[in-house]
């Protein structure tokens, strides 16, 4: 039955710029548009997308101070970070317009930026329409200090001002408490798509694969894991590759650093491709590896999970959530090279195997049990129904 529920959305970025976070909304809004009416207002980025479309179960508005599309070159830039950062206000002052013709029940933001910056002055204006807020962040608390410590106050409002948080594991959710948030606060991770058909037995007798799916950035540790490659190369003689699929401000320096090391032949950088190509490399590998410095959740170790690849991330953020030592993946220490290379070396050893089977075959069930987007849109029904 229709609940007539009308949900603005404010979200910093979405389709065609996809992360974590537009991925859940997506999934979640195409399955519950029969029950909730659903607007979107988000920023013009890059100043090619359309002022207004429809994407799924979803109306889009984008925001821009600037009249599309944005020149090339040095303003360009200037004018896609003004757009960025200006979100608040020119997203309130659409939503006000909005307001007037929708008369909308509760607003969702979408993480705790610019977003729940916009959502937290609409909540000040139209006190009685439910505030929820969505937490995504991957980001170490010294980062989010540095970027928020000039609208510290604001920051906090973000979190305190809502009605309703959802946090995609407890990490984040211990987060909003320290925020001071007083609202109910509960856990829905994001989903992962079942791949249970592409489930493959992995071939420990040939060339080793690692993969890690990453965005090129300090807090995922890219650096660290490359630096292990050279010592399972010189000091364990073992053949591995390592596949990089994504990208980011650090591809560069991390391509030099290869070279430096003399591994270039032995790095693969893929570069951003679409999912169902993303799943066609992991099920060629016989290691996921992350060894992040911080992390919301990772959906990129549930999806290796999910087609039976064995995992090793740090101890960090969300991830400790669903990987637990020995059981469903192992852990790596931070920032330690030798450690992660350590862990790659037990995972492929012959004497091993059994144990690995046993806890990939672990992990591949957690995913579908916990992780799949049938159970999480339940719970996201029941929490804007009760809103």
């Amino acid at each position: 039955m229709k609940d007539n529920k009308k949900i603005l959305i404010f979200s910093l970025a979405y389709h065609p710029f996809v992360g974590g976070a537009e991925v859940a909304v997506k999934k979640i809004t195409d399955r519950l548009g029969d029950d909730f009416q659903f607007e979107m207002i988000t920023a013009n980025l890059d100043g090619r997308q359309k002022e207004e479309e429809e994407i799924g179960k979803i109306k889009i508005y984008r925001t821009s101070l600037f009249s599309p599309p944005y020149e090339g070159g040095g303003l360009g830039e200037v004018k896609k970070i003004i757009n960025k950062y200006l979100f608040p206000w020119l997203a309130y002052k659409k939503a006000i317009a909005l307001q007037k013709g929708n008369n909308y029940n509760l607003i969702w933001a979408m993480m705790a930026n610019q977003a729940g910056w916009a959502a937290l002055k609409f909540k000040k204006k139209f006190s009685t329409v439910k505030y929820l807020l969505t937490l995504q962040e991957g980001d170490s608390e010294w980062d989010i200090w540095l970027r928020t410590f000039f609208i510290r106050p604001i920051y906090k409002s973000i979190y305190r001002q809502a009605d309703y948080i959802q946090a995609i594991s407890n990490f984040l959710a211990e987060r909003a408490k320290n925020m001071g948030a007083k609202c109910p606060i509960e856990v829905v991770p994001n989903g992962v798509k079942s791949q249970k058909s592409k489930v493959k037995s992995q071939n420990f007798n040939s060339k080793f694969k690692i993969i890690t799916v990453s965005r090129l950035v300090i807090k995922n540790g890219i650096e660290d894991l490359i630096k292990s490659i050279k010592l399972l190369i010189t000091s364990y003689q073992l053949p591995v590759i390592l596949t990089i699929i994504g990208d980011g401000k650090l591809c560069g320096e991390l391509e030099r650093l290869a070279e430096d090391l003399k591994i270039r032949d032995k790095i693969n950088f893929v570069g951003v491709i679409q999912n169902e190509e993303v799943y066609k490399h992991l099920i060629e590998a016989n290691i996921f590896v992350r060894p992040s410095l911080s992390e919301g959740l990772g959906n990129a170790f549930l999806e290796a999970m999910s087609v039976g690849v064995p995992v090793i991330g740090t101890s960090v953020g969300g991830i400790p959530d669903f990987l637990k030592e020995g059981k469903t993946g192992w852990f790596c220490e931070v920032k330690n090279p030798k450690s992660i290379a350590e862990k790659i070396n037990y995972i492929l050893a012959e004497k091993n195997q059994e144990e690995v089977k046993g806890v990939v075959e672990n992990a591949r069930k957690m995913v579908e049990e916990k992780y799949n987007w049938d159970k999480i849109v339940i719970q996201m029904k029941n929490i804007f129904s009760k809103l």
